[in-house]
């Protein structure tokens, strides 16, 4: 009679499977002994089929029926329960497979007493699904716990372990020590059973100006050195802080810059605080001793390039992977003083505002000083200006060349005349400011008979700071 029971019981896991579900009995030839024993005709099934579409499959299908269970059918005479399977990609292949359920419990219970070994098989039922994000951890505003054995939790799903960070860095609430504990225990098969797309989806949940925070955990769990080695590596490095001489790691830098960086108009900036966790992922490639100071010469170029591997691991977008790279590859140009014609190079790179930030973060992560940046800052605003309204169409060399003027002050004269010239709008082009320079030269400048321009002082337009009345020495190229 038993025979005919599973018969049915395979008949039923069949029409599940067709439907384009999984199913299967729980533990078969357990159950077929526990009946046989107890004379109780009822089998446990074990599917990954929602509620609705057992519905549809089994018209009489009743909802629940006992603790832990989906549901519950009756053919035959014999009680058929579902229950959910743990179907998570990242779980534990030996909690994967449900090998014990609360019926099969009880039934063994009027036996005799249970194993303890023989519980730990229901932590392979699924009670909840993988939409519900809470799913697993202890209703706590405190701490972050899993809920049970932290350490069979994490099992069922390793992913929680990854969420476990998420939620403690988002809401600045501890972990909970038993709970950080399986995490550390657990490491390992975190790697090996979590997929790296599972990862980012979590990472791309963490607050930018939390991400710190997520990279210190990640850290600290050994679980980064299998994620990002490449940045793991970087606390093995050393270099200055400043003109203090102090000490620090390069990983050090690097959490306290992706802390710095997102303020003002960055705070959510989730892109650019990920890329300035890269931002000196090159200094090891690139780092010699000498004369007792560490350097790190084309650290951002080479880093650029090592960042794009780490990216397309980590499964980024191409534009995405882009995007970083010219952060990481660019971001020392703001750090240097530069001139006009640097600043509008800087401009053109795209970006500009971010690299901005990241300059800014990593002055204040060092306690340097501002000099350099305050200097671009203000060129920042000259950029503003049109190029032909900064600097002449023809320097001085180029004025006595095309004149044959001697070095003097006459040719500062042609050469600031000539500027004003252009921003007038008088002169637009080189063909424009040779003939305009010839024709200064040949009438003697403003003052004066033709080529016999005056020595010493003269009243000019004021330049840059000179206030308006004063007069200036004019100035040769």
């Amino acid at each position: 009679m038993q025979q005919a029971f599973f018969k049915d019981a395979v008949t039923i896991c069949k029409s599940v499977m067709r439907n384009g579900f999984d199913a299967h009995i729980v533990n078969a030839q357990m159950q077929h002994d526990l009946m046989v024993k107890t004379g109780i005709p009822e089998i446990d099934l074990a599917t990954d089929a929602p509620l609705e579409e057992l519905s549809k499959i089994f018209p009489h299908l009743q909802p629940e029926g006992c603790p832990g269970a989906l549901a519950v059918l009756k053919e035959n005479g014999v009680l058929f329960r579902f229950y959910l399977m743990n179907i998570e990609e990242s779980a534990s292949p030996l909690m994967s497979l449900i090998r014990m359920t609360p019926t099969m419990l009880e039934h063994m219970s009027s036996l005799g007493p249970l194993p303890r070994s023989l519980i730990s098989g229901m932590s392979s039922l699924a009670p909840h699904r993988a939409e519900d994000a809470c799913a697993g951890f202890s209703d706590t505003a405190k701490t972050i716990r899993l809920e049970g054995l932290p350490d069979e939790t994490l099992a069922g799903n390793f992913l929680l372990g990854i969420r476990a960070f998420r939620f403690a860095a988002n809401h600045n609430v501890p972990i909970e020590p038993n709970t950080w504990m399986a995490i550390v225990r657990l490491a390992q098969p975190i790697l090996a059973y979590v997929p790296v797309r599972e990862i980012m989806e979590e990472w791309r949940k963490v607050e930018a100006e939390k991400m710190w925070k997520f990279a210190h955990y990640l850290l600290d769990s050994q679980i980064l050195h299998g994620i990002i080695p490449e940045i793991a590596a970087l606390d093995c490095v050393r270099q200055i802080k400043n003109d203090s001489g102090v000490e620090e790691s390069v990983l050090e830098h690097t959490l306290n810059c992706v802390r710095l960086y997102p303020e003002g108009d960055f705070q959510n900036d989730w892109l650019g605080s990920f890329a300035m966790l890269f931002h000196d992922v090159g200094k090891p490639h690139t780092a010699e001793y000498y004369q007792g100071r560490w350097t790190f010469y084309e650290h951002h170029r080479i880093g650029a390039k090592i960042t794009r591997k780490i990216l397309h691991r980590l499964l980024m977008l191409p534009e995405e992977i882009d995007l970083i790279c010219r952060l990481v590859g660019n971001h020392m140009r703001f750090q240097f003083m530069m001139t006009d014609r640097g600043i509008r190079r800087f401009m053109a790179q795209g970006e500009h505002r971010r690299l901005m930030g990241m300059s800014r973060a990593n002055i204040r992560a060092r306690d340097d000083n501002y000099t350099a940046f305050n200097h671009n800052m203000k060129y920042l605003e000259r950029a503003k200006t049109p190029e032909q309204m900064l600097e002449p169409l023809l320097n001085g060399n180029e004025i006595m060349e095309v004149t044959g003027l001697s070095p003097g002050p006459h040719v500062g004269i042609i050469r600031n005349d000539l500027l004003q010239a252009q921003i007038s709008g008088t002169v637009t082009c080189r063909e424009e400011a040779i003939a305009f320079a010839l024709g200064h030269a040949q009438a003697g400048g403003r003052n004066g008979a033709p080529g016999n321009y005056p020595e010493g002082r003269r009243e000019m337009s004021p330049p840059g700071d000179v206030k308006a009345g004063e007069t200036q020495k004019a100035w040769p190229e």
